[in-house]
């Protein structure tokens, strides 16, 4: 009789299937409203005291006061509610953007480059940690694989529109590189944040490092923008 070989197929593991994040129906009266904001608020408060492991919803209903039936009506899970705190920690964070880093600064001097960068890290890191959760929830949307497309879509957006602006400031500029430079530039800052929240660092002196960093290459690229036009004024004379 013949021996019989082991089979050498593998089995996959079928992927676990992605929990819904989008809220089921948007509160359209006051009450509904405030149900719907008391449920986020509870939510963050939770997360900030018991962590992410251990946050439920039926925690939060606990909390809340409210039966199982009334959040479902909004969320259809943890994630859900993790998913709509995320994309408001991130607006708040993306809304600092625009008031460090202007046109103005991206054509002065590297000195005023780092300074804004500087700035921008710092008041990122603060409004994070003055929102309730704030730590918890910037751990989620790395940690969480169905919550990572929050912090995605929302660098990629960021990205986008400060490839837009140093396009217009650097005209002579690649395009793509400075998308790819403020691509980094982006996971840069709000990586540095994030290890602010895991190890007692100086912020200030994280921040110094990172924008020294940033700014350096930047101001590179101004160089090299600028470069064709002094060329050009030369053959003019």
């Amino acid at each position: 009789m013949p021996l019989q070989m082991p089979s050498t197929r593998t089995t996959r593991t079928p992927r676990k299937p992605q929990p819904s994040l989008e809220t089921k129906k948007q509160p359209a009266q006051q009450r509904a409203t405030e149900t719907f904001e008391r449920i986020l608020e509870v939510t963050a408060q939770t997360l900030a005291d018991v962590g992410i492991e251990r946050l439920s919803t039926n925690l939060v209903c606990e909390r809340a006061g409210l039966t199982p039936p009334a959040l479902y009506r909004y969320f259809p899970n943890k994630y859900a509610l993790l998913y709509e705190l995320g994309q408001r920690l991130m607006q708040k964070q993306n809304e600092l953007i625009p008031r460090w880093i202007t046109p103005e600064v991206l054509t002065g001097s590297v000195e005023d480059l780092e300074g804004a960068i500087q700035g921008l890290l710092l008041d990122t890191h603060r409004v994070t940690q003055e929102t309730v959760g704030g730590m918890w929830i910037t751990r989620a949307l790395r940690a969480v694989p169905a919550l990572q497309k929050v912090r995605l879509e929302s660098h990629e957006q960021v990205t986008h529109a400060q490839a837009e602006m140093l396009g217009a400031v650097f005209p002579g500029a690649d395009i793509d590189e400075l998308r790819l430079a403020g691509r980094v530039a982006v996971e840069m800052v709000y990586a540095a944040v994030e290890l602010l929240f895991d190890e007692p660092l100086n912020a200030q002196a994280v921040a110094q490092i990172v924008s020294s960093m940033v700014a350096s290459h930047l101001g590179r690229i101004q160089q090299a923008a600028a470069a064709p036009k002094k060329k050009r004024t030369k053959r003019a004379r």
